[in-house]
């Protein structure tokens, strides 16, 4: 009997839209073509509502305006949590689906922030992706900056500060940026991805500007210094113990200011001027165009942050190079990255349903060796109560 796997996509983060189509397009088809495992999709609205049908797979569906008469026409699923997961679709009849792995494809808050993640190890079920401890430390910018400082990989300078701080003294807040990074500098929402919030300033006026929107989406606030000479790279990397590295790949932002959000997903070329080979989505290089010296540190600094942070299954780790120095910075780590960076496997030589079918089994092995750690203890405590 094939096993039945539940994709998770969707959900009330800001992401929800990268969500969708890292699911539909990257993991659902690709496990399908497998025809070993029976899937199961399971879309979290923006209100939090969890819907279950097959028609979800259809990215028709969320092109039109139909998907919103379509959840209000549906029934929400319930989930029955009892030693594992068991979804259960109401009707006429009941119908019962047991669940026997969840491959999370939940980008940003209430999913990839080890939300979702938390759930699935207390309900006893195998998960595709980083455990909690990662999810929470590479989905916070300034966590994960700080326990990869603690690890001795180079990072960038950086300040950050709290909301309420920024609203109760403005003056105090800019003077510790100022006073402690030199412009250019990066603003950003430490818990979110897809660069959404992120603005690069060149003076005091546009870094309150930017400080004022990054607080729009997030409680804290960091504030990065420029690297100077700067060569953007990204690894993606599969692995638990043992670590499979792709391409390292540099984006290519051409006049853009920086890496945004309209770069990475509305940028429709396929090529530069000078015939270079470019990812799926058109703005990156495969490989890079760096020294092999630079490849080399590139991998190695990626490799080092991935275990540093813990994580497991797949991220994908980007790095900021100073092209004089050969300095290569650790910049942020993706535990989920989007449409799983498919297009850069396939450059490496991983067929999409190559890189789901090692995923699952990524997720099985972790999950056996989880279950041999004694996770409770026995006592005579109660006895005297």
């Amino acid at each position: 009997m094939s096993k039945t796997i539940a994709v998770f996509f969707g959900g009330r983060s800001t992401e929800h839209d990268i969500s969708i189509i890292t699911a539909l397009t990257s993991i659902i088809k690709p496990l399908e073509l497998t025809k070993k495992y029976t899937v199961v999709p399971i879309y979290i609205t923006k209100k939090g509502k969890w819907f279950s049908d097959n028609k979800l797979k259809n990215i028709n569906l969320y092109r039109s305006d139909s998907l919103e008469d379509f959840c209000n026409k549906s029934k929400p699923v319930s989930v029955v949590f009892d030693g594992g997961m068991t979804l259960r679709k109401s009707g006429l009849k009941n119908k019962d689906i047991r669940v026997d792995i969840v491959f999370p494809a939940m980008h940003g808050s209430y999913g990839e922030d080890g939300s979702l993640t938390g759930l699935l190890r207390m309900s006893g079920i195998p998960f595709v992706g980083a455990d909690i401890q990662a999810s929470v430390v590479a989905m916070d910018k300034v966590l994960s900056k700080q326990v990869i400082q603690a690890n001795d990989i180079p990072t960038s300078k950086f300040v950050y500060f709290s909301k309420n701080e920024f609203l109760a003294d403005r003056k105090a807040t800019i003077k510790k940026v100022t006073d402690s990074l030199k412009f250019p500098q990066f603003v950003k929402p430490p818990h979110l991805g897809s660069s959404i919030g992120i603005a690069k300033v060149g003076n005091v006026d546009e870094l309150i500007n930017a400080i004022e929107v990054a607080s729009y989406y997030d409680d804290k606030i960091l504030v990065e210094e420029s690297v100077d000479n700067l060569i953007e790279v990204t690894v993606p990397i599969i692995g638990n113990e043992t670590l499979q590295s792709a391409l390292v790949e540099q984006p290519l932002s051409h006049d853009h200011k920086f890496f945004d959000f309209d770069t990475k997903y509305f940028n429709d070329g396929k090529k530069t001027g000078g015939g270079k080979k470019m990812g799926s989505q058109g703005y990156s290089e495969l490989p890079a165009d760096i020294s092999d010296d630079l490849y080399a540190a590139s991998l190695n600094i990626a490799q080092k942050a991935y275990k540093a942070v813990g994580c497991e299954g797949i991220s994908r780790v980007d790095l900021l190079i100073d092209s004089k120095s050969k300095i290569v910075y650790f910049n942020e780590i993706n535990p989920m990255p989007g449409s799983l960076y498919a297009h850069n496997w396939r450059a490496s030589g991983v067929s999409s349903v190559d890189l789901v079918t090692r995923l699952i089994e990524l997720a099985e092995e972790r999950f056996a060796r989880n279950q041999k750690i004694e996770t409770t203890f026995s006592s005579n405590f109660l006895k005297q109560f």
